[in-house]
């Protein structure tokens, strides 16, 4: 039994084999999307079927490109749009032979959208991916020609791919989640309070006032999203940066990694209070002291929390 690509086994895919031969305001407005639609080598490649299901692909075999190349067959209509590696996406995926025309291996398309990983772990198998997904949004169907090279070599192995052969690939985007907290700028006197520095990334630094700690929990909503409101019930997207008020290091970050889904019940009561009734795209901070803050807290802790989505069941750590 050959092995499959690391992303590809972590979502349970189902594999076919290989028989017989074939012949502004919105925010995406801000990420202009670039394709080779049109291109003698995409006009090769006809994608068809509902998109809730393993597509159909027909071409000229044996295919062959010496350049990667792609094109939307159905355009997105959601609004944020894929522009980070570490943004998390739900993706359904066919891979074509592109010497026989036929299904080599695909996502279950069962609608199960708890499948979210960060874009890197896509690319990390399949390069070609970064390009192609670049600026798609939800409801997106891209077909993409892979040139030889395009597949991560122990990916390439598995799916049984000789040194010069392309691949066929179609990418359902069923979901995109935001990268950073992207609401509008709320005016805080700060007086007292930690101050936050961005990269541009987003990624928050924490400046720490001299002086005591606050002896309540402070919440500070620094940027407001419009979004939808996160009630607990569900897992949330979360980035966040835990820093400790008196030595001021940092005690625990997600931006290191990539954003965690978190099931809010399970975290600090200092943190629940600050994400709970907060919105989508929101960027909160919270002074937590001690007392209300994670079982191993040493110390009053300051925590900058960037809001990405709401997940649905079973994504929750």
């Amino acid at each position: 039994m050959r092995k499959l690509p690391a992303v590809f086994a972590v979502l349970s895919l189902t594999a076919v084999a290989l028989v017989g031969c074939a012949s502004s305001s919105d925010p995406a407005a801000s990420c202009p999307r670039h394709t080779d639609a049109g291109s003698p080598t995409m006009d090769l490649v006809s994608v068809t079927g509902s998109e809730t299901s393993v597509p159909h692909v027909q071409v000229r075999t044996p295919f062959h490109t010496a350049h990667t190349e792609f094109a939307d067959v159905t355009a997105g209509t959601g609004t944020v749009p894929i522009d980070r590696d570490d943004q998390m996406i739900v993706l359904d995926v066919s891979l074509v032979s592109a010497q026989t025309g036929k299904t080599l291996i695909s996502t279950p398309y069962d609608g199960d959208q708890s499948r979210a990983m960060p874009l890197s772990q896509w690319v990390q198998s399949f390069p070609a991916f970064g390009d192609a997904l670049h600026c798609a949004t939800a409801g997106s169907r891209i077909a993409v020609a892979i040139a030889p090279g395009g597949v991560a070599p122990t990916g390439a192995q598995s799916l049984g791919l000789a040194a010069d052969d392309s691949l066929i690939a179609v990418l359902d985007v069923r979901r995109v989640y935001l990268g950073a907290a992207n609401g509008a700028l709320v005016y805080n006197s700060g007086w007292g309070m930690p101050a936050v520095v961005r990269a541009p990334g987003g990624r928050p630094g924490v400046i720490v006032p001299d002086g005591a700690a606050p002896t309540t929990q402070k919440v500070q909503v620094l940027k407001r999203g419009d979004g939808e409101k996160v009630t607990g019930d569900a897992p949330v997207l979360l980035n966040y940066t835990v820093v400790n008020w008196t030595d001021k290091s940092v005690a625990e970050t997600t931006w290191d990694a990539s954003p965690q889904f978190v099931t809010l019940s399970t975290m600090s009561k200092g943190f629940q209070h600050a994400v709970e009734g907060q919105t989508v795209g929101s960027q909160v901070l919270a002074v937590i002291p001690k007392a209300d803050g994670a079982s191993d807290a040493q110390d009053t802790q300051i925590a900058v929390i960037d809001i990405l989505g709401i997940g649905p069941a079973g994504s929750g750590q």
